[in-house]
């Protein structure tokens, strides 16, 4: 038969909207008792898990006769959560959550982040089978020798007195795998999934031949788009890679032009944090004709001292270095940076499109993003903790979410919220006249000296309580 359609950057598909009904299904009690029983026993819980909260909708089903069912135990930390079956990471039921981003056709927005949850082949599968919507590699180089990583490379941060786990530091390179091994995966991926979205996170160095080659060849293998890597914050900048790149707009403006000049894939720029306003950078990306902005990388951070050795964290041989934030904790500011740039995409760059990433736990968490412009979410620590199995609570929360507000598409709500940010001046102005209104439609006198004698009987009457 034909070989699957592969969108380019310059001709967009035009699928219909699917709609894949309004009702999460789970089969007879019989089988649903088995199959959690099983499952539990799997994964080693005896007793009996808490019961789903996703959306059951049935054209504005009341909540009373909405059917609960049991939850599938999927991986640490997850029991109590809803979820969704995935079948070609499109949810057996409930709202539609495909999107169309760049010409290229998402089952779900869930995308692996460009990190260890994508850094060879035997992950990568995982992450398609359990149902993600695309995977983004870890990033390939050209050469792979240059690349030293080093134990222990990461550290937590956890709440206080407790076990949660609300920000997560790594001091880890960029894939120290050859660029022929992880092509050669590239290409039984996409000969495994050819319906899937396949993402190449790329960096070199400041060499244009060196791009040229890297974009070529990847595309020779069959990735679906690539999201350019301006933003490592940690390691790659002493070869003049990563935000070294993302920090200087002359240097963004050359590389930019050097990938779009050879890309006939989507190409997204992976925008640093690390910062002053990440819409500078971001724009001259997106004027160099970038086809999106991927925001935000790690920030950089400091983890912590152990005040028993007196060394930083994560320590190695005794010695640290300054590494990238990331999870729970870094969401606010996540947050604050995705919407300035989908204010400027919405306003300069209309057929432009982001994806949004920074401590992404649920699919309320995603739709947060969503609703400040995002058209995907990525995810990476959060796999690193729970498991590839997460997305399938994303998506059934994401659903949830989507249900309670009646939205049947990803595009209903996405930006929704861009509106209802304004200055501060304009927050005092806002409130100077809600409080001029409240003044106006006040009943009564508010003291004796404001009597008058012409609206003596008026005033009177204003103040009478059971005048009908």
């Amino acid at each position: 038969g034909d070989p699957p359609f592969r969108p380019t950057r310059r001709r967009l598909r035009t699928d219909s909207k699917s709609n894949l009904g309004l009702l999460l299904t789970r089969g007879s009690p019989e089988i649903r008792g088995e199959k959690m029983a099983a499952e539990a026993s799997v994964f080693g819980f005896k007793h009996r898990v808490a019961p789903s909260r996703a959306v059951h909708r049935t054209s504005r089903v009341s909540r009373s006769a909405r059917v609960h069912q049991p939850l599938r135990v999927v991986a640490r930390g997850l029991e109590g959560r809803p979820w969704v079956e995935l079948k070609d990471g499109v949810p057996i039921a409930g709202p539609d959550l495909s999107v169309t981003v760049n010409g290229l056709k998402f089952p779900n927005p869930f995308v692996i982040g460009s990190g260890p949850p994508g850094t060879n082949y035997t992950v990568m599968k995982k992450a398609f089978d359990e149902g993600w919507g695309g995977v983004i590699a870890k990033t390939v180089s050209l050469n792979a020798d240059l690349v030293k990583n080093v134990t222990p490379r990461y550290a937590k941060l956890k709440s206080e007195g407790g076990n949660e786990v609300i920000g997560w530091q790594n001091i880890e390179l960029i894939s120290d795998r050859s660029f022929e091994v992880m092509l050669a995966e590239f290409k039984q991926l996409k000969e495994e999934y050819p319906d899937r979205i396949l993402i190449a996170s790329i960096m070199d160095e400041y060499k244009k031949e060196n791009w040229v080659e890297i974009v070529k060849r990847c595309e020779e293998v069959g990735v679906d788009a690539f999201e350019i890597n301006f933003s490592c914050p940690h390691g790659m900048p002493e070869r003049k890679m990563g935000a070294a790149m993302g920090q200087d707009c002359s240097v963004l403006d050359e590389v930019c032009g050097w990938v779009n000049e050879v890309a006939t894939v989507p190409v997204w720029a992976k925008m640093t944090p690390n910062i002053t306003d990440i819409t500078e950078p971001a724009r001259v990306c997106l004027e160099k004709n970038m086809d999106g902005i991927a925001a935000i990388n790690t920030i950089m951070s400091i983890m912590g001292v152990n005040l028993d050795t007196l060394a930083p964290e994560p320590c190695v041989e005794g010695y640290s270095t300054p590494g990238g934030y990331s999870y729970k904790a870094v969401r606010p500011i996540a947050l604050a940076k995705c919407m300035a740039i989908a204010q400027m995409i919405k306003k300069d760059f209309p057929d432009r499109t982001l994806s949004g990433i920074g401590g992404v736990d649920t699919g309320g968490h995603a739709a947060e993003f969503i609703l400040l412009g995002s058209d995907t979410v990525q995810v990476c620590t959060g796999v690193m903790i729970h498991g590839y199995p997460l997305v399938q609570n994303l998506c059934a929360e994401l659903q949830e979410f989507m249900g309670k507000h009646g939205f049947e598409s990803i595009a209903e709500f996405k930006g929704m919220s861009l509106d209802y940010f304004t200055t501060h001046m304009d927050l005092v102005a806002r409130q100077k006249e809600a409080i001029e209104k409240k003044k106006k439609a006040k009943v009564g006198i508010e003291s004796d000296d404001k009597w008058t004698g012409e609206g003596f009987v008026a005033e009177t009457e204003s103040m009478v309580s059971n005048n009908v």
